[in-house]
């Protein structure tokens, strides 16, 4: 029999809505917390999670509905007023002051009317620590700290003040697999002690592993809330996306597979001598994809660089195995230029899309020609050929657009996205390099995309795939290397690997084998 704790409702939406000018982000959403309990909220980007829990947390305020807590209804007009009803939500970007310790940090901006008292507040902390099974020093600085150590420090401070209610907006995002489980503990110590948890995610195996009740979203609107225990991933893809998926990446055999790409003891230093990239080696083949695997900034994107002409080297030598020529190349002395008119392609999805190789105010034809037509001849004999690539890229990935001419300004992020990797797709690459490609993107274009660098693995083109969910890396690649610091901490077997494996080589530096 469940006890009377579990019933009891923590916080309460009925018939939330929420517009920003005529985008509809949440309409008529109603769901309930209890306490002792963790409820995901699941759904696509951009289906309104995160808007949701927003309101909850006091950052936007809900055209109409009501929430409740602990049975009243409430008004939460600001942060504040969320605190005071216990509420506590944990962002994706952390707002921590990078100089102050943690302790600091915890009771930053706090309105204590006896004096303050620090060695109290450490006293106080450490039994929120030893309460939840919290790895922390109050004393250390933010900015020594790794990514999952500043997350702990926000959860502890929303704990510090009182809070019964958390929300964590994608918390394991920047987490490594140990770190991850770590969480999970610690989330499920904050339930059994009577804590009412939200996540918003979007990983379905990390729902079915951690939470009691699933609340999904889809475009806004609430579609139900099922019981974990009853469910299943293709049941729960088909209320997100609202049709059924298959879930699986094609992985073809490797054939015919030859040097293309041979990475030798290359280094890098930033302007301040840090070193970014040190004594990289390694050889990419046609017709594999090689995922690379590390915790984010640990030299994925100047290695890619380095190779696309984009990023000087201090040292070392890329070969470039000329498949049209049959000759041995250095891509070291060749301008990016030069190297791109080779069939050597990147698509980099950064944070900032836009910022990256797509002119805003030109339409999607153009953006495609920008590329594949920087060689000179008429612009205007040219349009035909790439209007049909246009289109073609339009109708494979479902880009959501009025027309092949509409800018790409006005495309959402996800769009702008799918014609980045389509543009550098289309224009057959020997050697195409894509990192974090579905960034973002909903379920059935990450397959899609995932499906497309198989095909283009199939017709002998060397991929190098820089990805962040590591079960697509294993589902997807053929090798995996693990990147640590700049360094390479090793190679695996994607077909005979486990995320547990790649984790732990993630978080260390010396070597883990020769390259598989």
């Amino acid at each position: 029999m469940e006890n009377v704790m579990e019933q009891k409702i923590a916080l309460e939406l009925r018939n939330i809505t929420k517009t920003f000018g005529s985008v509809v982000a949440n309409k008529n959403v109603s769901l309930k917390v209890r306490k002792g309990e963790i409820l995901s909220i699941l759904g696509e980007n951009g289906s309104g999670k995160t808007t949701l829990m927003n309101m909850v947390a006091g950052i936007y305020f809900p055209d109409s509905g009501q929430i409740f807590a602990d049975g009243q209804e409430v008004e939460i007009a600001s942060p504040k007023d969320a605190f005071r009803y216990k509420i506590g939500m944990i962002h994706q970007h952390f707002k921590l002051v990078d100089v102050f310790t943690a302790a600091e940090n915890i009771v930053l901006g706090l309105k204590d009317e006896k004096r303050f008292d620090m060695p109290g507040y450490i006293e106080k902390i450490k039994a929120i620590t030893e309460q939840y099974g919290f790895e922390l020093d109050p004393n250390k600085k933010i900015y020594e700290m790794s990514v999952s150590e500043k997350q702990t420090v926000e959860i502890i401070k929303a704990l510090f003040r009182g809070a019964d209610i958390l929300i964590l907006d994608e918390p394991t995002a920047v987490l490594t697999p140990q770190e991850t489980v770590k969480l999970f503990r610690v989330l499920r110590n904050m339930k059994e002690s009577g804590k009412a948890i939200i996540i918003i995610t979007h990983k379905l195996h990390e729902v079915l592993s951690l939470s009691d009740n699933v609340a999904v979203l889809r475009k806004g609107e609430y579609i139900g809330t099922v019981k974990t225990a009853e469910t299943n991933e293709s049941e729960l893809t088909e209320m997100m996306v609202g049709k059924k998926i298959s879930l699986n990446i094609e992985r073809s055999e490797v054939e015919n597979r030859t040097e293309r790409l041979i990475v030798d003891k290359i280094d890098c230093n930033s302007r301040d001598g840090v070193k970014l990239l040190d004594d990289v080696s390694f050889t990419a083949y046609s017709g594999e994809i090689l995922g690379i695997a590390g915790i984010a900034g640990s030299g994925q994107r100047e290695l890619l660089e380095a190779i696309a002409g984009l990023q000087n080297l201090d040292d070392g030598s890329i070969i470039y195995n000329n498949p049209k020529t049959g000759t041995k190349e250095n891509l070291r002395d060749k301008t990016p230029l030069e190297i791109r008119q080779m069939g050597v392609r990147l698509a980099f999805v950064p944070e900032d899309r836009l910022g990256m190789g797509l002119v805003g105010n030109m339409d999607i034809v153009d953006n495609m020609m920008l590329r594949s037509y920087k060689k000179g001849k008429s612009v205007f004999l040219q349009r035909k050929q790439p209007k049909s690539l246009a289109e073609e890229i339009i109708e494979k990935l479902e880009v959501v657009t009025p027309s092949a001419s509409t800018p790409v300004r006005r495309l959402s992020g996800g769009n702008v996205q799918k014609i980045l990797v389509g543009r550098e797709i289309a224009s057959a690459p020997t050697v195409l390099m894509a990192a974090y490609p579905v960034r973002g993107l909903d379920i059935n274009s990450s397959y899609t995309i995932y499906n497309l660098l198989n095909e283009q693995k199939k017709k002998g083109v060397a991929v190098i795939f820089v990805g962040e969910d590591l079960d697509v890396l294993i589902e997807l690649c053929d090798r995996i290397m693990v990147i640590g610091s700049g360094k390479i901490a090793g190679f695996v077997d994607a077909r005979n690997t486990t995320k547990e494996e790649i984790g732990i080589m993630m978080t260390k530096s010396e070597p883990h084998n020769s390259e598989v």
